[in-house]
């Protein structure tokens, strides 16, 4: 991005001690801007927002999946033992095991899940590697129309070609960058803007399409889709019929049932700023107050307290 703004305060002590700069789109049930700030048109990197874009392709090409399932195949999971359930589930529908993933190894996102496995002197797994259930419904699609499963990952491989095309489609941008992701899977770039489209072309669709079946699979599992101790659960769960998916470098993008959307990235890349931003731009657009919203729950995802001696003294503090 070539012109973050300041987004978020870190204030300790009621004193302002750094700033977290960014970016951050918003837009009208219409489709029209309600607000932007910083770079919104830059190509940038979403990172694990781009998986439910890729799940809609996976869906074209095939794929049977739906509900808890197709929410597992577009999230980050946290490496909870009904994520690892379902990684397998998906993988036993095609016929395969969990060898057949090419995640790098890991331990789970979740803490208390990870804190967990390494008690019970488990190594780092391939299955736990949050993107585990993207990689299997790839393998799984693969399966279906006969590809070659043991080079799922390469940019050129027939799987990898179409979710390009469909994500392109979806974004309505020439993909300008193709890179690696954390996962080892190929990435695509695209702008705010067209990340916002995007996910409100999911809710949008019509019912019993592979882009409305992503969006509800969201909205009916939301803790497969993240994690059950995660704020995109939290707020998943505060905001019924929305879809919301964040991805590594401070990125998240959603879209709320009636077509407004909210893509942001922060440019340092912190964790800490990104459920701040997120939450403001929702109470910007006046989310926490619509009918059958749980405005508290909704406000309480963008708290995020500074802590000094052990009590909190400080907090961030959304400045737009």
């Amino acid at each position: 991005m070539t012109s973050p703004e300041i987004l978020v305060d870190i204030v300790r002590s009621g004193f302002v001690e750094g700033h977290h700069r960014g970016s951050v789109l918003a837009l009208e049930a219409d489709g029209s801007v309600a607000f932007s700030h910083g770079d919104v048109t830059s190509a940038i990197y979403p990172r694990s927002c781009n998986k439910p874009l890729q799940a809609v392709g996976m869906l074209r090409l095939g794929l049977v999946l739906e509900g808890q399932l197709l929410a597992l195949a577009a999230a980050s999971h946290s490496g909870e033992d009904f994520h690892l359930v379902g990684v397998r589930q998906i993988l036993a529908g095609a016929g395969l095991d969990e060898s057949a993933l090419q995640t790098p190894p890991d331990y789970p996102l979740d803490d208390a899940a990870k804190e967990a496995f390494i008690r019970a002197g488990r190594q780092q797994t391939a299955i736990a590697m949050n993107c585990s259930g993207k990689h299997a419904a790839m393998l799984a699609t693969c399966v279906v129309n006969d590809w070659d499963t043991a080079t799922y990952r390469d940019p050129g491989h027939p799987l990898q070609v179409a979710l390009a095309a469909t994500f392109g489609e979806l974004v309505g941008e020439a993909v300008q960058s193709t890179g690696v992701d954390g996962c080892g899977a190929p990435l695509f770039s695209a702008s705010l803007t067209g990340l916002a489209s995007a996910f409100r072309t999911l809710v949008l669709a019509a019912s019993g399409s592979p882009e409305r079946r992503v969006a509800d699979a969201f909205a009916s599992a939301p803790q497969y889709a993240s994690g059950s101790r995660r704020d995109e659960c939290a707020l998943l769960t505060a905001v019924p019929g929305a879809i919301a998916k964040a991805g590594a470098e401070s990125c998240y993008a959603l879209a709320l049932p009636d077509g407004r959307a909210v893509a942001l990235k922060i440019d340092d890349g912190h964790p800490r700023a990104r459920p701040v931003v997120m939450a403001r731009a929702l109470t910007r657009l006046g989310v926490d107050a619509d009918p059958g919203v749980d405005g508290d729950a909704l406000r309480r995802t963008g708290v995020v307290e500074l802590f000094g001696g052990g009590e909190p003294v400080g907090d961030l503090r959304a400045a737009f």
